[in-house]
């Protein structure tokens, strides 16, 4: 009797929490949107949500083969989620690696580039439920069809993967006998694979069949890998827009409940992707001289960021010089420390540092971000030129000046610069040289700079060279002419 009792005291109480709380797969499907998120509201008051992406993985995103805009897969989930938001599409592109330090940085309001919801990545970011999963294959040339059947065939020989991809991790687990090698752009690997460099690279299955389509002389076959649980395609957005979240969600659902993405959105990138794809009509596309545009836009960007940080650097290093010569000790040891630190870190983490660490406390945009590292980098140097060439002036010029009366600051201007300056010139106008190169790091954001629109050209041609010798030679013009006016002023110095 007291058995039974007990059971029906246990039977109760667990009708009671049903009835209270609800089903329980209800409760976990249905997530709350905390009343501190106000991102969804932001969004709509401002009308754009911004989303970043890296154009060369078709056909997911992809420049358009008239060049105007940026299309494929994700654009086409992107524009449907801000349709549904109410609001306008902008995209930002940038490096893949880059996407989501952008996203914490607050410079995106979500990123769609063929991103798959891991367990690593859903520490630091939010993502929608997966809207798409595209499987793997493998791409080889086609004369090694009959050698390589899948991963298997591989043995001993070399597999390329995006860096950080989940191919990459399924080649290092279950391809134990194949060689690894990553790289952070598809087309960089199939460029690689063209010139024998790579054996096979493993794609996202659409994104090879794609390539296959696209680049003569390829073809995609069945990987062989153990897909298992795979982690699809999804939207990261900020950690806690929990409100965007929900949003993209409801438009997923509308997404899968048509099955838009395999009866439209897949058919019309493929299409798009492989529009003139006869011999003819690439080899007239792929001309550089179609690509002029390109090509002016970054020589544009590129002359911008010298030119500006070539001002800012010697102003500042200038300054530097004088700080740390000076007998003030304050002003000494902040010379010291900032130009010691900035020249024993790599630029590349200050332009990275600049544009995402700073974009917690000031939104600033890629091109400034860019301009600011570049100068702020080039002003350590250029402090250290100008300081040994101050310091390689005899004392007994300074004594004289003295002792006519001169003041430490006449001095300094009026006699010891003059002649410090023709000392340190040769070494001056060969950083500026270097501070015209390292502009090439600020593509790392996404500065429309040479460097940056020479990939684009190279993930739209398939021509590894020929877009790198084309900036080759604009850099070398800008170099070149920098280095003639440098030597002119040279020689009028001497006399």
């Amino acid at each position: 009797m007291k058995k039974l009792l007990n059971l029906l005291t246990l039977l109760l109480t667990v009708n009671l929490l049903i009835l209270t709380c609800g089903p329980i797969t209800q409760v976990q499907a249905d997530v709350q949107t905390p009343a501190s998120d106000h991102y969804l509201q932001k969004i709509k008051a401002k009308g754009t949500i911004v989303m970043g992406t890296s154009p060369n993985f078709p056909p997911y995103e992809f420049i358009s083969h008239d060049h105007s805009q940026i299309v494929g897969l994700d654009i086409a989930v992107a524009q449907k989620i801000a349709h549904d938001m109410g609001v306008k599409l902008v995209i930002k592109t940038m490096d893949f690696n880059s996407l989501l330090m952008a996203l914490e940085a607050g410079k995106l309001d979500m990123v769609i580039a063929g991103m798959s919801k891991t367990a690593k990545r859903a520490e630091n970011v939010d993502f929608s439920n997966v809207y798409f999963n595209g499987g793997m294959d493998l791409v080889i040339r086609a004369s090694d069809q009959h050698q390589i059947k899948d991963y298997h065939s591989l043995a001993g020989k070399t597999i390329g993967s995006q860096t950080g991809s989940i191919q990459y991790n399924m080649i290092r687990d279950q391809a134990k006998k194949s060689k690894l090698t990553g790289m952070d752009k598809s087309t960089s690997l199939i460029l690689a694979l063209q010139t024998h460099k790579l054996d096979a690279v493993a794609l996202d299955q659409p994104t090879a069949e794609a390539f296959a389509k696209k680049v003569g002389g390829l073809v995609a076959i069945k990987s062989g890998f153990d897909m298992g649980q795979t982690p699809g395609m999804a939207v990261a957005f900020p950690k806690g827009a929990q409100s965007l979240v929900n949003s993209a969600n409801q438009s997923i659902a509308e997404i899968q409940a048509h099955n838009l993405i395999n009866n439209k959105y897949l058919p019309q990138a493929k299409k798009y992707f492989a529009t003139g794809n006869s011999p003819q009509s690439r080899a007239a596309a792929n001309s550089m001289w179609t690509y002029r545009d390109f090509f002016a836009k970054g020589f544009e960007y590129t002359l911008i960021i010298s030119a500006v940080s070539i001002i800012l650097g010697v102003v500042l290093g200038l300054i530097l010089a004088l700080m740390r010569l000076s007998h003030n000790k304050f002003f000494h040891i902040i010379a010291v420390s900032y130009i010691e630190f900035v020249r024993g870190t790599p630029l590349m983490a200050q332009v990275l540092f600049i544009y995402f660490g700073l974009g917690f406390l000031v939104d600033l945009p890629t091109l400034l971000s860019g301009i600011i590292a570049i100068s702020l980098n080039a002003a350590a140097y250029i402090a250290e030129v100008i300081r040994s060439g101050i310091n390689s002036i005899p004392i007994g010029q300074s004594e004289a000046a003295y002792s006519l009366g001169m003041s430490a600051h006449t001095t300094m201007r009026f006699v010891i610069l003059p002649q410090a300056l023709k000392n340190i010139w040769p070494a001056l106008g060969n950083q500026l040289i270097s501070l015209v190169k390292d502009s090439s790091l600020a593509s790392v954001i996404g500065v429309s700079e040479l460097i940056y629109q020479s990939r684009i050209i190279q993930a739209d041609t398939f021509r590894g060279m020929m877009p790198l010798v084309v900036v080759m030679f604009l850099y070398f013009a800008v170099t070149f002419s920098i280095s003639k006016v440098m030597q002119q002023y040279e020689q009028k110095m001497a006399h």
